[in-house]
């Protein structure tokens, strides 16, 4: 526990940039896209916790659920804005796509791995618990949300992002396979949270 609070601590201190700027457009965007990837990853774990205790299953459980109500209530925000300007909303969600969702995490350190983040992403894509696959079909339930292709009366710049998110589906789609052997390929690494027992990752 001792190394878990020290990343924490070491996070909170690495004063993170996600590239939300001061927009709304890209705040809300950006917490709703980080909501549905939590949602869908402490569901994932919960799905593996179970064959190692209910309660366990339980606990992540209730944080999935706890998760899937801020995303739920960011969805509706984001809907509103669509509504009051597509224009600029949807250039803002092309304009954070093209930046690629960091997660909040990205920056952690423990005191020893300074590539943490990459060698922690590389265990949860290889054992299901968040996937390159699952970042693709995040972008895609968006963009069926809030019919992105269906919207009218945008300028020539609004028309490119609505194109550019469209068929960034696709692109990411061609992306999973190489992301996933990436990760299979990945060297033995240890972690200081549980006491640098080594993992495959």
């Amino acid at each position: 526990m001792k190394q878990v609070e020290k990343t924490t601590h070491y996070l909170i201190g690495s004063r993170m940039d996600t590239g939300t700027r001061t927009s709304p457009c890209f705040f809300t965007i950006y917490t709703l896209f980080q909501e549905r990837a939590t949602f869908i990853s402490h569901q994932n774990t919960a799905k593996l916790a179970m064959k190692h205790g209910e309660k366990l299953a339980q606990i992540y459980g209730i944080v999935a659920a706890d998760e899937k109500c801020h995303e739920i209530a960011y969805t509706k925000i984001v809907g509103k804005l669509f509504e009051l300007d597509p224009n600029e909303t949807v250039i803002a969600f092309a304009d954070m796509m093209r930046r690629k969702i960091l997660m909040p995490a990205h920056l952690m350190y423990d005191g020893y791995n300074e590539n943490l983040f990459d060698h922690f992403a590389n265990v949860a894509s290889r054992i299901g618990v968040y996937t390159a696959k699952d970042y693709e079909e995040i972008l895609e339930h968006l963009v069926a949300k809030w019919n992105v292709e269906k919207l009218t009366g945008l300028s020539g710049e609004g028309r490119e992002a609505q194109d550019y998110i469209c068929g960034l589906g696709q692109r990411l789609r061609r992306l999973e396979e190489r992301a996933l052997a990436r990760a299979k390929k990945a060297p033995t690494v240890s972690f200081s949270w549980i006491t640098s027992r080594e993992v495959k990752p």
